[in-house]
């Protein structure tokens, strides 16, 4: 019995070690983006994105604590708007700031992550015409540290955030499309 708990003790630490050893391998840098058509024009949508007081309208992340406090502060919309959450841990405590606004076309965030851990992340929405409709993007990239390496063979990422944003894309075409 002795011999068997040793076998499969070794197994472990392998695949252990396995996973540890593949962690290494996966990239320094993540991206995660979605996108949607949305059968409005751009200077409809842009707005919607680029002035947070719109976002509790389509965010999925604005529905996962109704007791979050948020903060707007800097410019009303734009390149120096602001946006401060504290809420629960699904949620978390952060802070964007929008960067970058080309009307109608491109809107930059930078987003700090305080809770549940420290990240530092750059989100950037893209509104490209096509026709009658909009094509949306919401993407995020950021430094990819090697406990995200570790956890991102558990837990799809990718998944786990692009459904959120497909989730609030969705919503914004509704709202968008109204």
């Amino acid at each position: 019995m002795l011999k068997f708990i040793g076998y499969l003790l070794a197994a472990v630490v392998a695949v252990v070690a396995v996973i540890l050893l593949y962690a290494l391998t996966r990239p320094d840098t993540f991206h995660v983006e979605r996108t949607v058509s949305i059968n409005a024009p751009a200077d409809k949508i842009y707005p919607l994105i680029a002035d947070f007081n719109s976002w509790p309208a389509w965010s999925p992340y604005e529905k996962l604590d109704a007791s979050m406090t948020k903060t707007l502060s800097g410019a009303p919309n734009g390149v120096g708007a602001i946006y401060e959450w504290s809420g629960n841990s699904k949620v978390g405590a952060g802070r964007m700031e929008i960067t970058e606004a080309d009307p109608a076309s491109k809107i930059v965030i930078k987003l700090d992550f305080k809770e549940p851990m420290e990240a530092n992340n750059i989100g950037t929405f893209t509104l490209v015409p096509k026709g009658e409709a909009t094509e949306v993007t919401w993407a995020i990239d950021g430094p990819n540290p090697y406990l995200n390496k570790v956890m991102d063979i558990v837990f799809d990422f990718d998944k786990i955030i692009g459904n959120d944003f497909q989730e609030g894309l969705e919503t914004l075409k509704t709202v968008a499309e109204k």
